[in-house]
């Protein structure tokens, strides 16, 4: 099985995954958990409500300390940036720093996760995170 890291690039850069992502985050959602949870489905890993919140609170401390505001410093930085070639270079690093944060982050709920088994019952996991039916339609028919 490829690791989450693998799992999600590959899982992102699929039609309509993107958008649909960015609008999940925009709407409060957090895409790492998603693709965490699209990832423990995928697997089949049984869905406990512990679990879930253990996944939910370890996201949640981290995006509050890290992808919030480095997200936040990116997007407020995109009319300066325009401004010269090496404000520009430096929102680049912003967006490299960003990425590898959250490359960090899923390879945390990978770890968290990684003695999990699979299981033959149904692993709602999606559903359980409270993603929209259109949203869960989308990711279901890419894994």
């Amino acid at each position: 099985m490829r690791d989450l890291w693998a799992f999600a690039t590959h899982l992102y850069a699929q039609a309509g995954i993107e958008e649909a992502c960015l609008a999940w985050q925009e709407s409060g959602g957090d895409v790492c958990l998603l693709l965490c949870c699209a990832y423990l489905e995928q697997r089949q890993v049984a869905l406990q409500p512990e679990r879930l919140a253990l996944l939910q609170q370890h996201a949640a401390a981290w995006q509050s300390q890290w992808q919030a505001p480095l997200r936040s410093l990116r997007v407020q930085s995109k009319t300066w940036a325009a401004q010269t070639a090496e404000q520009n270079g430096l929102r680049e690093q912003l967006k490299a720093l960003e990425l590898a944060s959250e490359r960090l982050l899923l390879e945390q709920l990978a770890a968290l996760t990684s003695d999990w088994p699979p299981t033959t019952a149904p692993a709602p996991w999606l559903s359980a995170l409270g993603a929209s039916s259109a949203l869960v339609a989308l990711l279901r028919e890419k894994l």
